[in-house]
């Protein structure tokens, strides 16, 4: 089966108005190897050089970096580049074969003696996600009693594309998702982060991805480098070490043009760099993140 290669640039750059006394820094910038998803080349450039740094992989198994400024600066940047391959389901989920969601839930129910499933730690609130009556109204006619799960999943993800409008300068990462659900508005991590407070509030475990998607320019116009963004959607458990990605703010369910970076129960466990300065005074922060496609090579099968 062919997959589709792509190499993915993504720069931060933070400018400050000052110069820092020190500075500690968490990136997640390295794809996941998943069984549709290699990962062919990958590394982190980092101007000035850091006084430490190392890698190591999370409590979700995403691959994470820290690196330690210990000298002085006034601009940090990290560049990041990887060369990715993504290969195309080789069959969708029957939605309607999936198990109601009731049964889903109840199996993530503790019982005395019976082996933890990993799985319950995403069907609860987290620091982003956090559960309100708002959100119980919203989804109650979705999920009708005995609906299997994938279904109900579907039908939220709809709902929520037709009747949000994505919006750059609605919300801001600290925007709470009651307040996204009464604005009707916002951009693709607030639209993930309401889709997995809707299925949590049921008792369904949901986690959050933070990836890459490809876009295409304008007719006519050529891919600007830099132009792209990145990208967040929805997995949700469907059954037993069955997991579905969909993707609400484009109403599609991810396939190869998906690319994933890393999963957790919201942004923050996932954000692409985040960490603490001591010094600087203000900043600026500049991103950009580019998602070239390729020459069509021969793929291998995942």
């Amino acid at each position: 089966m062919k997959g589709r290669r792509y190499r993915v640039e993504h720069q931060t750059r933070y400018v400050h108005a000052g110069r820092t006394l020190t500075s500690q820094h968490v990136a997640c910038l390295t794809p996941r190897t998943l069984p549709r998803q290699r990962l062919c080349s990958h590394e982190l450039e980092i101007e000035p050089q850091p006084s430490y740094a190392t890698e190591r992989i999370d409590f979700f198994g995403n691959a994470v970096s820290e690196f330690t400024m210990l000298t002085r600066y006034a601009e940090l940047e990290v560049m990041s580049r990887s060369v990715v391959e993504v290969f195309p389901a080789k069959s969708q989920v029957d939605p309607y074969s999936t198990p109601a969601w009731e049964d889903v839930r109840d199996e993530l129910v503790y019982r005395r003696g019976a082996r933890y499933d990993p799985a319950a730690q995403f069907s609860y609130p987290s620091p982003y996600v956090l559960l309100a009556p708002e959100v119980e109204i919203f989804m109650r006619d979705v999920f009708t009693p005995r609906m299997p799960i994938l279904a109900g999943a579907l039908a939220l993800m709809h709902r929520i594309h037709h009747e949000f409008r994505f919006d750059p300068g609605a919300t801001s990462i600290t925007t709470p998702v009651t307040r996204v659900l009464a604005e009707r508005r916002g951009v693709c991590q607030d639209f993930a982060h309401l889709q997995i407070a809707c299925l949590r509030s049921l008792g369904l475990p949901a986690r959050y991805v933070s990836g890459y998607l490809l876009t295409d320019p304008p007719p006519g116009q050529p891919r600007l480098v830099g132009a792209d963004a990145s990208h967040a959607w929805v997995s949700v458990r469907c059954a037993r070490d069955v997991w579905v990605d969909l993707d609400p703010t484009n109403d599609v369910v991810p396939d190869a043009r998906h690319i994933t970076m890393a999963w957790g129960r919201d942004y923050g466990d996932v954000s692409p760099l985040r960490g603490v300065v001591l010094g600087g005074a203000e900043h600026v922060l500049h991103v950009g993140v580019s998602v070239m496609p390729l020459a069509d090579e021969p793929g291998r099968s995942p």
